[in-house]
């Protein structure tokens, strides 16, 4: 039986936290790469610890909710029983699009960090800036740029092989 899931594309040797929990958002877009969804991945770490992933399956559980900052928000939630999840790190590959910014918020995740830009649907500036303003009951701390040239690759590697299939007709 063959392998569906090819290696992950990249080898990449972690400098910092920071890196390292960010390759494991990479590797969670791998998965959805993989799957012939957009390519975002998403960990949430507590207390140094990874205690939620999660992928894009927008495609596969025809659900536009279905972001992997999303799944792995939900997961986080169940992981330590409690919709508020103080003292933990979201990272994922691509700057958060609205829903995903306002679920972070509402969730009252302290620290995000993010990889690559989104202008289409960037919720961080690239497209508009939900964090400008201060929020009454919750700020978030963000950084971004963590292993940007990665997480855009990935991006662009898929939408140029779903725009050869569109050409070759498949």
């Amino acid at each position: 039986m063959a392998n569906r899931n090819p290696p992950f594309p990249f080898t990449i040797v972690p400098q910092n936290e920071d890196e390292t929990f960010m390759l494991a958002a990479l590797k969670e877009a791998w998965k959805a790469f993989s799957s012939n969804e957009v390519p975002v991945g998403a960990v949430l770490v507590h207390k140094g610890q990874i205690i939620a992933r999660g992928y894009n399956q927008v495609e596969m559980l025809k659900d536009a909710t279905a972001h992997a900052e999303m799944l792995c928000i939900t997961a986080g939630e169940a992981a330590l029983d409690n919709w508020r999840l103080a003292d933990t790190t979201l990272y994922c590959t691509v700057e958060p699009c609205v829903m995903c910014a306002g679920a972070m918020l509402l969730s009252r995740i302290p620290q995000v960090v993010w990889g690559t830009i989104d202008t289409r649907h960037g919720a961080n500036g690239s497209w508009v800036n939900l964090f400008e303003k201060p929020h009454p009951t919750h700020s978030l701390q963000l950084r971004s740029g963590v292993f940007q040239e990665y997480c855009a690759t990935l991006m662009k590697d898929f939408f140029q092989k779903r725009r050869e299939e569109k050409k070759n007709g498949f």
